[in-house]
Order: C-alpha cells, then structure tokens, then sequence
C-alpha cells in the first residue's frame, strides 16, 4: 500500500471550539487488505479516485467505484477493503483503489451528522462533481503539512466548506419514509416568503396544503431547523430592519407593513431577537 498521509495535532483551542483536523491524506492499494474500526470519535469522509472496493457501516454493506463518496460516524464500528473481489494476479492491480480522505471532529458533529441524515444523507454517496471534494482534500493536506500561524482556522474554515458540500448531497426525500410531506414544505416555505407580510395562521395553512397542522409544524422543524412561527418572525424582522435604515416610515407603519401588526409587538419581537428596540436599531444604522 501507497499512502501519504499527516496526523494533525489541533490546538487545545481548535479542539474545543472549531472544526479539525485528526488525519488527512491519500492511498493508492497496491494489494488486497481491509482495515476495520470501531469506538473513533471522529468522523470520516473519503472519495474514490479509481478502483473499487467496498464498505460495511451500521449492517450493511455497499460497493464503492471512483466517483463514490463515503460520510460516516466512526464512533460506530465499520470497515473498508479492496481487491478481495477479484483474482489475485496482474490484472487484479486495477481494481485496487486510490482514495482522498481526512478525519475530523468538534464538538458539534454528531449533531450535524444527525441533521445529514435527517435530510436523507447516507453513509455513501455520488457527487456531481468529485472536484470539489479532491480540491477541498488536497487543500487540507496542504494546510495541514503547512507552518501557517493561523492554520488551525483555516482548516476549520475549509471543513466547514466540506460539510456545506456535504449537506448539499445529502437531499434525498425519496429515501425518507415521509418525504412526500417534506416536498410539499417546500411549497408551505415559498408561501411563507411570499405572504410572510400577511397575517398567518396555521390552521389556514393546514387547509391550504392539505397537512395536518401539528404534523407540518413537527416537519417543518425537522426539515429546516426552526419552527414556522419562528421563521415567520426572522423575515418580518430583516424586513422590518430593511425599512429602518432605508425608509422613513414609523415604528407603527413598518409594523403593519411586515405582518407584525402595532409597534409593540414589532418592538417587543425586535428586541428579543436583536437586543435593541426599533428605534435604537435605526439610530445606530443611520448615523
């Protein structure tokens, strides 16, 4: 086996508080071999470059071919191999695969993990562009094996962009038992941006799309991580702080215009999510 690989040793300020890196590196199998693990608290993401090979995680199994790539929780045990499909002579050589991988961890993973699956994330995956992950990985290697005084923040700064990636591959409705419901919030989302100025209540909004309110609030939650009340007053209040700082209409007025009805309640809500009231907000912005 041919590998390239670094372990990385984060500060003890990384560990605690940004996403880093354990190891990263390469491998190009030059025979068959398996490595198993289990009880890692990290997680790991690695692609396929070519050759195939194969991975058990949670009791399954799944076969990996280049352009695959795999996401998994190592707390759990799981393991991968190459080469054991195939006779053991010269052409066998080309089913022995190459990969890209790196470990990492923070504090919030699991959490995040737990959100990826949510969504339909699986343990395997096929991106529409592998680039994007190699360049990220190699990227990493590169930090990591650098003298950079604030390294640490940039890998954290290049794993967050790799999970973003990641979330990005991780919609798949038609794998959740209750994905027709979840498609269908994308039409309750784009009401609610539409409409958000309006008065809304759920129960018309049950009528409206045909889901039981409590369901689609539970969904809604699940599917984007806040409830529906809650999403309506965050775009009432950028809306309200748009017209603060750029129009001249009153605390009454803007209230109105935002769905949010009289200036106490808009001030009440402001200041629970912004710290300030209304008035100071514009005074601030505007000076």
């Amino acid at each position: 086996m041919s590998s390239s690989r670094i372990i990385y040793t984060p500060s003890t300020f990384a560990r605690t508080s940004l996403l880093h890196l354990q190891e990263v590196g390469s491998l190009k199998a030059l025979r068959s071999h398996t490595s198993r693990r289990e009880n890692l608290v990290s997680f790991l993401c690695f692609v396929v470059l070519g050759g195939s090979g194969e991975l058990k995680y949670e009791g399954k199994t799944y076969q990996l071919t280049a352009g695959d790539g795999v996401f998994i929780d190592c707390r759990k045990e799981y393991s991968h191999s190459t080469g054991y499909n195939c006779a053991e002579d010269d052409d066998s050589k080309e089913n022995l695969w190459f990969l890209q991988w790196c470990h990492f961890y923070a504090p919030c993973l699991p959490a995040v993990y737990e959100k990826y699956r949510e969504r339909g994330g699986r343990p395997v995956f096929h991106p529409d562009d592998i680039r994007l992950f190699t360049d990220l990985l190699s990227e990493l290697y590169d930090l990591s094996a650098s003298s950079d005084y604030i390294r640490d923040m940039r890998i954290n700064e290049k794993l967050s962009v790799l999970l973003t990636l990641l979330m990005e591959q991780s919609w798949h409705p038609e794998s959740m038992t209750v994905n027709r419901k979840r498609v269908e919030l994308l039409e309750v989302k784009s009401y609610l941006d539409e409409h958000y100025m309006e008065k809304i209540v759920l129960d018309d909004l049950s009528e409206r799309f045909f889901i039981n309110k409590f369901y689609m609030t539970r969904i809604f939650k699940e599917t984007y991580g806040v409830t529906i009340n809650n999403y309506l007053i965050s775009k009432r209040i950028t809306r309200s702080k748009q017209l603060l700082r750029f129009t001249d209409m009153t605390v009454d007025e803007i209230g109105n215009a935002v769905g949010m009805g009289d200036a106490n309640y808009l001030s009440r809500m402001f200041r629970k999510v912004e710290g300030s009231s209304p008035r100071e907000y514009r005074k601030k912005w505007r000076m």
